[in-house]
């Protein structure tokens, strides 16, 4: 569970700051050499470090190493970080948790991006909150690409059924509030990442398919890629990986 009241002594901050330091420079040098293995620039993908269930020290630990692009799941824990961190300039919020209704006006102002635009209704309720004003918010469809029901996101794990896809999506596209940039998707946990290539390449096939039906539309970001296959993520295609383990190290709970 995240921890917000919490006093560390200053041994326990250097190492931590130390560790999460080499960790953040080590993953962007694995980012750099996966692109370059398949002739991308390492520019073309952003890390944004996932920060959810970590305490604040060690999300002050990854800012002060450089990371500015950050990931969370639950509005009440992101806000909390949000405050303490407002002195520092540059950090981009992104919500990647499921948005639950009742919390999409917090989402809407508080966050640069929400990758879980899973439903019209939440992109509706989106809108409401973002439509008429002058900014217009950044979103990418959350899409099931494997067909676990765990899972959230559009149903997109049957290539067959992508036509009837575009007909529930073609509606978001036209919110005034929102701005749709591309897709996101979670495959399942392999501990071998090579098994999660598939999914990741369906992914990418999905968005070919949708900048054919939806050209005016650049669909150009793919989060996808997390600890654990962020490498294969960026050999297919990915533009933005999240990773949280493999910088600010387990959860505490």
């Amino acid at each position: 569970m995240f921890r917000e009241n919490v006093v560390p002594n200053q041994q326990f901050t250097d190492h931590l700051t130390g560790r999460i330091l080499t960790n953040y420079q080590l993953i962007l040098e694995r980012i750099a050499s996966a692109a370059q293995s398949i002739g991308r620039k390492p520019d073309q993908v952003r890390l944004m470090v996932v920060t959810k269930g970590h305490p604040l020290e060690a999300v002050q630990a990854v800012v002060a190493a450089g990371a500015r692009l950050l990931g969370e799941n639950y509005v009440d824990e992101a806000l909390v970080k949000m405050q303490a961190l407002s002195s520092y300039p540059g950090i981009e919020w992104h919500m990647i948790g499921h948005v639950q209704s009742r919390k999409a006006e917090l989402v809407s102002q508080n966050f640069s991006c929400v990758h879980s635009v899973d439903s019209l209704k939440l992109a509706n309720r989106l809108n409401r909150y973002t439509s008429g004003g002058n900014h217009r918010l950044p979103v990418l469809l959350e899409c099931n690409v494997s067909g676990e029901e765990s899972k959230f996101g559009w149903d997109a794990w049957d290539e067959r059924q992508w036509n009837a896809l575009t007909k529930e999506i073609a509606p978001i596209l036209d919110l005034p509030g929102l701005e749709v940039l591309g897709l996101m998707t979670m495959p399942p946990f392999f501990l071998n990442p090579e098994e999660a290539r598939p999914y990741f390449q369906k992914l990418r096939r999905l968005q070919m398919y949708l900048k054919e039906r939806f050209s005016t539309f650049s669909w150009e970001e793919l989060s996808m890629g997390m600890s654990g296959d962020f490498e294969v993520a960026i050999q297919e295609g990915a533009t933005i990986v999240r990773v949280g383990t493999a910088i600010l190290g387990e959860r505490s709970g």
